[in-house]
């Protein structure tokens, strides 16, 4: 796949991105945004990728923002739209996507950067990120789920001061309050994601997705348990129920085919 903004390849089941604009600190302006909305759509709908990795081009910035001169001048229902569509081509496509996402963020995350993240199923930080929304220093918000996954992550309180204050946090930090997973030296940020996703890729595909698919019900939907119910019967009509049961009987590794 090739991309004016990106860089992704598929390396052992493995789809690797990185947004690849280094000297803007990765930004994200329209174009890099719709490349990501394509790749997100080819990770899930591609039965070679078993997980993907995102991270940014660099060793300063995993996102530092949105490139907040392409919408300067926008009205109202320009911004609406603007968060809509993003809503819907990207970050809810992340977190709506059947196959786990992880962020690997090397650095600085901040404003749309941080809620690329966010977005994403697990978070691993190096040591020297730095996280935060700083939106309300430009007189806006977040408008890419920031509001809501920061809070879903950190609690009411904690999300509202750093959103009102617009102050960054440190990886440990980050860390220590549930906004990462993990905090690593920047040198083991891919090693970390590829351990965690090597190990996923040894589960059954089918089931992988239906559990991301009912965790995130617990969230978005009225009644997640109906979701997890509805998941967990369509689970006992897989191939992968069948051969990971047979493993088990027969003590021995399940060989799982996503069917």
């Amino acid at each position: 796949m090739a991309y004016q903004n990106l860089i992704s390849e598929v390396k052992e089941n493995i789809l690797y991105i990185t947004i690849n604009r280094e000297k803007a600190l990765n930004a994200l302006n329209k174009d890099t945004l719709a490349e990501l909305a394509d790749v997100i759509e080819y990770a899930g709908k591609t039965d070679e990728v078993r997980g993907v990795i995102l991270t940014g081009a660099g060793e300063k910035a995993f996102v530092a923002g949105a490139d907040i001169k392409e919408f300067s001048d926008y009205n109202g229902k320009q911004g609406e739209e603007l968060a809509k569509q993003g809503h819907k081509l990207v970050f809810n496509a992340i977190e709506n996507s059947p196959k786990p996402f992880i962020a690997a963020i090397n650095g600085f995350a901040l404003g749309g950067g941080l809620e690329l993240a966010m977005a994403c199923h697990i978070r691993i930080a190096s040591d020297n990120a730095k996280l935060g929304l700083p939106e309300v220093t430009l007189g806006l918000i977040p408008g890419y789920g920031g509001t809501q996954r920061l809070t879903q992550l950190v609690g009411k309180g904690k999300a509202i001061e750093m959103i009102t204050t617009a102050s960054m946090v440190s990886a440990e930090d980050a860390e220590k309050i549930g906004l990462v997973n993990y905090v690593v030296p920047q040198t083991d940020l891919i090693g970390r994601a590829e351990e965690i996703l090597n190990v996923i890729k040894m589960r059954a595909p089918l089931a992988v997705a239906a559990a991301i698919k009912s965790v995130i019900a617990s969230i978005t939907e009225t009644d997640g348990y109906v979701v997890e119910i509805e998941q967990f019967g369509k689970c006992f009509e897989t191939e992968d129920f069948k051969e990971g049961v047979r493993a088990f009987v027969e003590k021995r590794k399940a060989v799982f085919k996503g069917k």
